[in-house]
């Protein structure tokens, strides 16, 4: 019934490094997307928005 013994170091930096990788996701997901590809969403969600604004 004892504990299992962790490295307090290893489990620190674990820790760290999977709280890095998180900002590094959010990061790429904010800043990730270049300038055509953007437009290209916007045009599609632009033409979303009047195909439904149409059908009203």
């Amino acid at each position: 019934m004892t504990a299992d013994i962790i490295n307090l170091r290893r489990a620190r930096k674990q820790r760290a490094r999977a709280a890095d990788k998180a900002d590094a996701a959010a990061n790429a997901a904010r800043h990730g997307v270049g300038k055509a590809e953007r437009a290209l969403a916007d045009a599609e969600a632009e033409r979303l928005r009047r195909t439904l604004d149409g059908a009203r």
